[in-house]
């Protein structure tokens, strides 16, 4: 399998409505003017790092990752070079754009656009970025800001550039009025959608997410099942949930066929994230078993 959407730091350095994100210990950060228990309990010291992710991967069989970027967590461009260099069969990254220009792209395979952050929300004005990573060979990842306020202006900035491969995550803010506009979108042959924190977006409902399931299904009828990717938000969705139980519900679930299964967890990823061959991870029985 192949998770299109996590996070990874060493330190958390960021911003959230102008105010900072910074650990506290035992996984909890000051989250502008709260404490959040940003990371699971046992990450004691803050500390996000690509072997911790890997120990879960392996045990989930995952065998490869899209490491995307937040404001919230900082600038992590420097320690996802790292990664990819040390792990390049297992991780795909992104450098994170922050409305400064385009940013250094040396060592990484994509671009993070937090559009519902921006502070300039028109895509148009920020056309710049787009032209730099086609002319780069590299892919956009982009949170859109939620229903259809940015959805024409990402519509004309993928037909001007129709090689340029743009994965819109947290699968089109799916819990807010006016998703399937995003979704909608996907019908261009160069866009996807990923569904990196589709269990927090339907959290008060909790597991097995029967919702999130029919979500699924609802933007398989729209664009095609051949256009929808699995991700994970980890590690902050796992404060709820562990990271097997954040693909074992679609994965038990009788409503997708084992193709669409296929498709939406390893082929699609695969092919638009450009993974090569990934690890045959063997099944390890854990002791509830």
């Amino acid at each position: 399998m192949i998770d299109a959407h996590a996070h990874l730091w060493l330190e958390q350095s960021g911003v959230v409505d102008g105010l900072p994100v910074y650990a506290l210990g035992g996984g909890r950060s000051q989250f502008g003017r709260e404490v959040r228990q940003m990371l699971p309990p046992a990450m004691t010291d803050g500390v996000n790092s690509a072997e911790r992710f890997l120990s879960h991967m392996d045990f989930s069989r995952v065998g490869g990752a899209v490491i995307t970027q937040e404001y919230i967590d900082g600038n992590q461009d420097a320690y996802l070079r790292d990664i990819r260099r040390k792990y390049p069969d297992r991780f795909r990254v992104c450098a994170l754009y922050e409305e400064n220009g385009v940013p250094d792209t040396d060592g990484m395979d994509g671009i993070k656009i937090c559009g519902s952050r921006l502070k300039d929300p028109d895509l148009l004005h920020h056309s710049a970025v787009f032209e730099a990573a086609d002319r780069r060979g590299l892919f956009i990842g982009i949170d859109m800001a939620d229903g259809s306020l940015q959805t024409g202006a990402l519509r004309e900035l993928a037909m001007e550039h129709p090689s340029l491969r743009i994965a819109i995550g947290h699968f089109g803010m799916v819990t807010r009025p006016g998703w399937e506009e995003q979704i909608r979108l996907a019908c261009l042959p160069n866009v996807f959608v990923e569904s990196g924190g589709i269990t927090w977006l339907f959290n008060d409902e909790y597991y097995p997410y029967p919702s999130a399931v029919r979500a699924i299904l609802t933007a398989r009828d729209i664009c095609g099942m051949d256009k929808l990717m699995w991700g994970s938000d980890y590690p902050r969705t796992m404060t709820a949930i562990t990271y097997r139980m954040s693909w074992d519900f679609i994965d038990k679930s009788t409503l997708l066929t084992d193709g669409e299964k296929k498709e939406f967890f390893h082929e699609n990823a695969a092919k638009f994230y450009r993974f090569g061959t990934l690890p045959d991870l063997p099944v390890i029985h854990h002791m509830a078993e």
